[in-house]
């Protein structure tokens, strides 16, 4: 007697998907790693906190690189028109404007020059891995799961929220102008989430193209969980 082979599994409804990537940053998104927790708590010393400013712009940098990456994989031009202004919401339409430069004037309010920020030398061994990774990602891998790792910002509006009201009462020595990344990102972050959602709950109609977006997302989390790892245990820092 020969035994058939198992049936493909049936795709799960948009509603299983949705609760299962909702429930993947539940678990595992990085405001949950202790670093993030002390400095939500008010327990980093300025030295910590202009490590993470430091060590994270890294990341913040790279932003619009793996979305360039991302936009490149579209075949749609109405899907690349709209995938655009990620890429503009970080470079800004001029200098002087956008997420990168609203980070960098995070890392002046906080003492930091923009010469230590915009010095590539300086960021931690783990957290150019993490990033590598993730823009790599990007770079290989179909559109649904370069987009699908984007969901971590389904979760970043709480997150902003939680880190504004943080630095307000914990870190006044920071310029309250400082915050302004923050402020942006509480509506930029929940409009993409919701967009690239849609996306992912377009696309991946097979069971295996959607726990592939499931995989995708848990990957972008142990990125940023990485980084987080990468800046807590770091020798010195920027002070």
């Amino acid at each position: 007697m020969t035994s058939s082979a198992p049936a493909t599994a049936p795709p799960w409804t948009p509603e299983e998907l949705t609760d299962r990537l909702r429930a993947v940053s539940a678990a595992r998104y990085h405001d949950r790693h202790p670093f993030n927790v002390r400095m939500h708590e008010g327990d980093l010393t300025p030295e910590e906190v202009r490590r993470w400013i430091a060590n994270r712009f890294h990341y913040q940098r790279h932003i619009p690189v793996k979305d360039a990456l991302v936009l490149a994989k579209f075949d749609d031009p109405a899907l690349r028109r709209g995938w655009l202004r990620r890429i503009r919401d970080h470079d800004g339409e001029r200098d002087g404007e956008g997420g990168i430069e609203r980070w960098l004037r995070l890392g002046e309010a906080a003492g930091l020059g923009r010469g230590q920020l915009l010095d590539s030398a300086q960021v931690l061994p783990g957290v150019r891995l993490a990033v590598d990774g993730y823009v790599n990602f990007c770079r290989l891998s179909p559109a649904l799961d370069a987009v699908a790792a984007s969901l971590t910002e389904l979760s970043a509006p709480d997150l902003m929220r939680t880190r504004i009201a943080a630095f307000e009462k914990h870190y006044p020595w920071i310029d309250a102008a400082g915050l302004d990344y923050f402020r942006t990102r509480v509506g930029q972050g929940g409009r993409d989430g919701r967009e690239a959602l849609g996306l992912v709950l377009t696309w991946a109609r097979t069971r295996e193209e959607q726990e592939r977006a499931v995989a995708a997302l848990a990957f972008k989390c142990d990125v940023l969980w990485s980084l987080l790892d990468a800046v807590d245990r770091g020798p010195g820092g920027i002070g």
